[in-house]
């Protein structure tokens, strides 16, 4: 029997996340979208996400007008699948979580990933995130995934099938494109808000593309949509080390104006690099530079 999903249209209560997350992605804001989307400006037009990642921040702020975008095609993949055709999301993922649940859980894992990586796409992107070690999808330069199984057992069917309604409720007004950040950005009009949450220069080098990211790039472009009266809420790298290291980046002076410390927790990128030792001291904190 086919997993079933019922779409419904309860009202959504904007600036608080869903319950659970849709994907594992590096980076994953979604506890700390609540406290991000409480500095946005009140009011705005069409709200931006150029980097779209886990979508945590889109889906607390539920806009009535959106557009959201990504480098990464089978991530954009996903997206538009979820706001145009959710059954078939759901079909995807549990046709891959009852291949895995036939065992042996590490040998299925790795055929999907060879699969994905012998055509990279969004249905297999979608099991793989949720069933990797640790959340942490890992890319090498040239687009290969290389994260192994992880110990834990992803979420059963009927469960996913309950948070891509969710879901699919709170992303329905958002148009999802395969663009660079800066063709999406420079769409924005003045009163609309762009939210950027880029790969991180000094943790996340392992995300697809980031290799290739230039934040000065980014900045520049930030400067364009502020000169036309665009909102912009950037998050970036703040500290790590709990404190101990302060994250030195190439920010120019006067593009922002106000700069809010938000507390990440500990690093789960971390966690996978030590093999799961003690995270006592690797708390991090990031900034979130706005520039109203």
């Amino acid at each position: 029997m086919p997993t079933q999903i019922r779409l419904v249209d309860d009202p959504i209560r904007r600036g608080v996340p869903p319950k659970g997350q849709l994907l594992k992605w590096i980076g994953n804001k979604h506890r700390m979208a609540a406290e991000i989307v409480s500095h946005f400006p009140r009011e705005f037009g069409t709200y931006h996400e150029p980097f779209i990642g886990s979508g945590a921040v889109l889906a607390t702020v539920a806009p009535s007008k959106g557009r959201a975008s990504d480098s990464f095609a089978p991530l954009i993949t996903i997206w538009q699948t979820l706001k145009d055709d959710p059954r078939q999301l759901v079909e995807w993922y549990a046709a891959r979580w009852q291949r895995m649940a036939t065992g042996p859980k590490g040998d299925q894992y790795a055929a999907i990933l060879a699969e994905y990586n012998r055509s990279p796409n969004g249905a297999d992107l979608l099991f793989l995130c949720r069933a990797c070690y640790g959340g942490v999808v890992r890319f090498r330069r040239d687009g290969y995934m290389s994260t192994p199984c992880g110990i834990h057992t992803p979420i059963a069917p009927d469960a996913f099938a309950r948070r891509v309604s969710d879901w699919h409720n709170r992303i329905r007004n958002t148009v999802f494109e395969h663009v660079e950040y800066k063709s999406a950005m420079d769409r924005a009009v003045a009163g609309d808000l762009i939210y950027c949450d880029p790969p991180y220069s000094h943790t996340q080098s392992i995300l697809y593309g980031a290799q290739d990211f230039r934040l000065e790039q980014l900045c520049d472009v930030i400067a364009q949509c502020k000169g036309r009266g665009v909102f912009v809420a950037l998050s970036i790298d703040g500290t790590k080390k709990s404190g101990a290291k302060i994250c030195d980046l190439p920010i120019p002076s006067g593009l922002f104006a106000r700069e809010v410390f938000i507390d990440c927790g500990r690093s789960m990128l971390r966690r996978f690099q030590m093999n799961g030792e003690s995270l006592e001291e690797e708390a991090v904190v990031d900034r979130l530079l706005l520039t109203y």
